[in-house]
């Protein structure tokens, strides 16, 4: 294509050169023919340079091709590095997200109990500042007639002091009618014995030694002098009954009087040597007696009944809520779980049950969590699995101090969960996290409920009581098998975590070793 242009542009100016050969001279024309020349040089120098750029261009196209592939080859696997990143970074925004949203949710139900607490304890104050005022009030009144009564008793202490003090002249004129009857007794006695003789002094002897009726059987024979012996000693056997008779009324006054006084009565100031009445001593010995035997009974302990219930294994006492309480398992679950059951004997005075259990991973805070806290709603517990996934389980039967057997158990594969409180069904579900699945190697603490992982404890929402029992299932249990370990059968197989391994006890948080729940 070049040549032919060549020639093209000779025979042009050929021709041109033809046609003005008549009219212009030879030197004008060979000048013109060498112009004509060199434009024709410049034009094909032009056609060469082209045809040269076109062919270097042609042979260093492969190698542009692939250092444009490399290229952008580096730029799309930046690309996919940046995306990744950028991916990661709106992952951990999202989890940060719902954490703060979780913790705004808190502190506005913080703030709202706030809020509650506070104008019920302006009501309260109120009421209290009317009841201290009617208090002061009563106050008054009863002071008033405490008083009246003070004076009251004052007048009658008087008249009780004046009437003691005439029992007290009542038994010294009985103590003295006492001797004086007794010395008469004695002057009596000594005359008859001087008077009746030997003979009669061995009879009277004899008759103190042998009974009545054995001394008539024996001396049926004798004379008139035994009789009339016998006789004397028939008005002697009266005159010592009646004896005994004075005595013993003097000896209950006496006994009055010691105990409005706690002293000793003015017979026994005066005659410390006269002997007291037998039955007053025995009455107060038996007295003592029953009194000591009665102490004894409630000092000693009584026997332990045997158990029946000797499944549990050992006891966690949680005292107080204080986020320092609380019990941590050495590893969380070591498998996925797509099945579980809790088990265990709760026992609690508190208005609220609290967390029982909170499993945690850095992924999800609430993979697995049974927790209440102390709100407008305390009969109550969350049963999380996956935030913010949760139902509602009643725990107001508990909530007495009492031990109560609890059992909750879910399933993934039917998405359904049951609530056993006591062997009874207390709830169930269906449409609850099907196919979900809990992870392994997450954070598993007892008695508080976590806001991250190992930490984040909110005292309001920490378990105060009793746990005894606690164990965990890979599988869900039967209704037979909930029964028989609230009967206290045994425990089912598939255990996974027991109360055994605890690694750690925080805070005031103590472990008892109890075989049977009675002795817990």
């Amino acid at each position: 294509m070049a040549a032919g242009s060549v020639i093209n542009v000779l025979r042009s100016l050929l021709q041109e050169a033809g046609t003005r050969e008549q009219r212009k001279p030879f030197f004008e024309r060979f000048r013109r023919l060498e112009e004509q020349f060199r434009r024709f040089q410049e034009v094909t120098l032009l056609h060469l340079q082209g045809i040269a750029g076109n062919y270097n261009i042609s042979y260093n196209i492969d190698t542009r091709f692939r250092h444009l592939a490399d290229q952008y080859d580096t730029i799309a696997a930046a690309l996919n590095v940046s995306h990744a990143a950028l991916q990661e970074d709106l992952g951990s925004l999202k989890i940060w997200m719902k954490k703060l949203q979780k913790r705004t949710k808190k502190l506005n139900s913080k703030l709202s109990s706030l809020a509650e607490s506070l104008s019920e304890s302006h009501k309260q104050s109120s009421g209290e500042r009317l009841q201290q005022s009617a208090l002061l009030s009563n106050l008054t009144l009863q002071t008033a007639s405490h008083v009246a009564d003070l004076t009251t008793l004052h007048a009658s202490r008087n008249t009780l002091q004046k009437e003691l003090e005439s029992l007290r002249e009542a038994s010294r004129s009985q103590g003295t009618k006492l001797e004086a009857l007794e010395q008469r007794l004695k002057n009596t006695l000594h005359k008859e014995i001087l008077a009746s003789g030997h003979h009669e002094l061995a009879a009277a002897q004899r008759l103190n030694q042998t009974p009545h009726d054995k001394l008539l059987e024996a001396e049926g024979s004798q004379g008139h002098s035994v009789k009339k012996l016998h006789a004397k000693h028939k008005q002697r056997k009266k005159l010592e009954e009646k004896r005994q008779q004075v005595l013993a009324q003097a000896a209950k006054r006496g006994l009055q009087s010691s105990l409005f006084h706690g002293n000793k009565t003015p017979r026994q100031e005066r005659q410390p040597e006269t002997p007291t009445v037998p039955e007053p001593q025995a009455a107060r010995q038996q007295l003592r007696r029953v009194a000591q035997i009665s102490q004894e009974q409630l000092q000693s302990p009584s026997p332990k009944k045997p158990g029946t219930i000797c499944n549990v294994d050992s006891m966690l006492l949680f005292p107080n809520a204080s986020t320092e309480n609380f019990a941590t398992f050495g590893q969380g679950f070591q498998t996925s779980l797509h099945e579980l059951s809790v088990c265990s004997w709760v026992s609690t005075h508190a208005h609220s049950l609290g967390s029982i259990l909170s499993y945690a991973t850095e992924e999800n805070d609430n993979k697995l969590v049974l927790h209440g806290r102390n709100t407008a709603a305390p009969a109550s517990i969350h049963f999380v699995i996956g935030d913010p996934a949760f139902r509602e389980l009643p725990v107001g039967r508990v909530l007495d101090g009492g031990w109560h057997h609890m059992c909750v158990i879910w399933s993934s594969i039917q998405g359904k969960y049951w609530y056993y409180v006591d062997r009874r069904l207390a709830s169930t579900g269906s449409k609850f996290q099907e196919g979900y699945e809990i992870p392994p190697g997450g954070s598993l603490i007892l008695g508080q409920e976590q806001d991250v992982v190992g930490g984040g404890f909110d005292p309001s929402e920490a378990f105060v009581g009793r746990l005894a029992g606690f164990a965990i299932w890979n599988r869900t249990l039967m209704p037979g098998e909930v029964s028989s370990i609230a009967i206290g059968k045994g425990l089912p197989r598939g255990t996974i975590l027991r109360l055994a391994d605890v690694s750690s006890l925080n805070g005031s948080v103590q472990k008892v070793n109890c075989t049977c729940l009675e002795n817990c």
